[in-house]
């Protein structure tokens, strides 16, 4: 069964209600379970969520998700902070907020740098261009060192 499948069964086992539209994986979903598209109404999941916590928590996003989807529909308040989403996800015991992955899932590269005159050492999330930028405390030149996972 795929995952579109799988969506319209739940939206019509859990909400009485047929889902129309497409329901995708997307990996490129760091913090979010899932995310609904008003303007096509397509739905976005998170498969590393799915690995690290399984079916059950999985099939919680998709209501989430789904309460997103029908309210939508029917013209109602869908947004997280609307009474309306608020009560709908209850009653179908939707998750409110996606539990966290695990830390070794989410390493962070960090780069270091080192100044040429002064030693400065500067920790960069991105890469730097060393042609165009200097140290910021004696404008020496910089000289890659090392990218870490932390």
């Amino acid at each position: 069964m795929n995952l579109t499948d799988y969506v319209r069964q739940v939206s019509l086992e859990d909400f009485g209600r047929e889902f129309r539209h497409q329901a995708e994986w997307n990996a490129r979903l760091q913090t979010t379970g899932g995310r609904f598209f008003p303007k096509d109404r397509h739905l976005d999941f998170n498969p590393k969520i799915y690995q690290a916590f399984g079916l059950e928590t999985f099939r919680k996003i998709i209501r989430h998700e789904l309460c997103h989807y029908h309210l939508y529909d029917q013209g109602k308040g869908y947004r997280h902070k609307d009474p309306a989403f608020k009560q709908l996800l209850q009653q179908v015991d939707g998750l409110r907020f996606t539990p966290p992955l695990p830390e070794k899932s989410r390493k962070k590269r960090v780069y270091l740098y080192r100044c040429s005159h002064c030693r400065q050492e500067y920790r960069r999330k991105r890469k730097i261009d060393l042609k165009k930028y200097a140290c910021g405390r004696c404008h020496g030149r910089l000289q890659f060192l090392e990218m870490r996972q932390e």
